[in-house]
């Protein structure tokens, strides 16, 4: 169903700025010509608090939401915080969807995770194979809490009309991401360990698993440019995947970003450590059917995160390395 653009001078939260798609959201609507972006930090509102989040929008009344926040991390965050990765997630979009049907919100777009699918499911996957099997051991509270979210949203729509909808990206990557070891996902925590045994002059890095888990990769800048075109775009019920359409192995991954990065090193895998599910490829289908498709490419998306990297090594937090000469290589 094809709907009306949102209007550059339209008021447009972004609940989760400072994080790897807030911000890519905002460059991205900044780019558009979009004059009347509304953020706040974690220290001006926390988004689990419904009061709160509701004096916020009664304060600020945006006309759209983009509802991008929450508490990320990788295989290991997962499996020592998984308290925190569902109460958290789950009161994130609970309190901004509530006040956004509240405050007479026009348009949200909700955002979960591909890891909201069976673990087994049939690979590509698609969005009807939501709810037909056993989820990740992994990170099966934060896939909790991400259903919880898309069913949050079909609630409201059916209950009181509201125009939510939801998008389901694969994994992603890019400017501002995470890249502390502990809590990081897999992309940038090998850019990390890359670089660290470059800086060091390592030529063999150690890596958690086998290699042979089958991962898709999304360049945080195509999500943004998605999640505007599905505003844009799109009314329907169900949740549409963002995604590539493309798979790659883990240990294909990791020579990639040796080649760009470190092109003399090699890998230790450690086969005592987790793989998770052995493939995560979403069906896209549905959202090329739409009209839109991913254009960066991993190799070029690598690249250009590590270009980022070398232009704010300072803001990023855990890394010890204090400059990088001459990168990248690739």
């Amino acid at each position: 169903m094809s709907t009306s653009s949102v209007r550059p001078d339209s008021s447009v939260f972004v609940a989760g700025h400072n994080g790897l798609v807030g911000a890519a959201v905002v460059r991205r609507l900044r780019l558009a010509g979009f004059t009347n972006i509304l953020t706040a930090s974690r220290d001006q509102l926390d988004l689990r608090d419904q009061a709160a989040v509701n004096y916020w929008f009664r304060a600020n009344r945006p006309h759209y939401v983009y509802l991008v926040a929450g508490t990320v991390g990788g295989i290991w965050a997962n499996s020592q915080r998984p308290a925190e990765f569902i109460y958290d997630n789950m009161m994130i979009h609970a309190t901004v969807v509530h006040a956004s049907y509240l405050f007479g919100v026009e348009k949200l777009l909700y955002l979960g995770s591909s890891c909201i699918y069976p673990r087994l499911a049939e690979q590509p996957m698609t969005e009807d194979a939501l709810l037909t099997g056993l989820l990740e051991p992994t990170n099966e509270p934060y896939a909790i809490a991400k259903i919880s979210g898309i069913k949050l949203c079909e609630a409201y729509r059916r209950q009181y009309g509201c125009n939510f909808i939801s998008g389901m990206p694969t994994n992603l990557y890019g400017p501002n991401d995470n890249f502390d070891l502990e809590t990081s996902h897999v992309l940038p925590a090998l850019m990390r360990k890359v670089l660290e045994a470059r800086h060091d002059g390592r030529d063999e890095l150690e890596v958690w698993g086998t290699g042979s888990a089958m991962r898709e990769f999304l360049f945080v800048d195509d999500l943004a440019e998605a999640c505007m075109f599905l505003m844009d775009n799109y009314e329907g019920d169900g949740h549409v995947n963002i995604g590539t359409g493309l798979e790659v192995s883990i240990r294909e991954l990791a020579e990639t970003i040796i080649e760009v990065a470190h092109p003399t090193a090699s890998i230790r895998w450690d086969p005592t450590k987790p793989d998770g599910a052995p493939r995560k490829l979403l069906d896209v289908s549905k959202l090329a059917a739409l009209g839109w498709t991913s254009t960066t490419g991993l190799r070029d998306g690598i690249v250009r995160t590590f270009d980022w990297l070398g232009q704010n090594l300072g803001a990023v937090r855990g890394m010890h390395l204090r400059s990088l000469e001459d990168f990248p290589a690739g």
